[in-house]
């Protein structure tokens, strides 16, 4: 069983960025080894949001209409005001945040399920954007899995080990310059 201390990314994979003039959206496939109920669930509930993604919501997302999402290690609050514009239980989500649209699609797949993301980031973070989503799925995973990491995101994922070569991966796949290092806290 992986705890957190112990958490490293994998290698970038499953990942590809589809580009139309300036706009660039990044597309994250990821096989998730469990039911589209569950994923369905951890992607619309607050509290599981909050266990595993980089924004907790301030309602429930399996519905159309207003929400408020909420950056987490932002280092001022950041709340987004954005509208659910398609919830279709158990396959299809799409809402905005941070400035993109996110869409996401689950089929099933065996006995799990194919989470499809796409995420229009500003080019020049797209390999940022990668390696935040590659590290919150993972801690998705875990925690379908029964074996919570507890959330990493926002600067808190710049600390872990394979960051910056994750980080250099994505940046090489997409053919975009790998971003400087910024400055982190140390971790502890």
């Amino acid at each position: 069983m992986m705890n957190r201390e112990k958490y490293s990314p994998g290698p970038a994979t499953g990942a590809h960025v589809q580009k139309d003039g300036d706009t660039w959206t990044l597309v994250l496939v990821r096989d998730l080894r469990h039911p589209q109920s569950l994923v369905w669930r951890a992607l619309t509930e607050p509290g599981q949001l909050a266990e595993w993604a980089p924004f907790d919501a301030n309602r429930n997302l399996s519905s159309v209409g207003p929400a408020k999402l909420t950056t987490v290690g932002a280092p001022t609050p950041m709340v987004s005001e954005t509208t659910v514009k398609r919830a279709e239980e158990p396959r299809l989500l799409e809402f905005s945040w941070g400035g993109g649209d996110l869409r996401w699609e689950l089929e099933p797949q065996g006995g799990g399920t194919r989470l499809t993301l796409w995420h229009n980031i500003n080019r020049g973070f797209i390999s940022w954007g990668a390696a935040g989503w590659h590290i919150c799925l993972d801690v998705l995973d875990q925690l379908l899995a029964g074996a919570p990491l507890g959330r990493i995101a926002g600067p808190e994922a710049m600390k872990f080990d394979g960051w910056q070569r994750l980080l250099a991966e994505y940046a090489q796949q997409f053919g975009v310059e790998s971003p400087g290092r910024m400055s982190t806290p140390s971790k502890s």
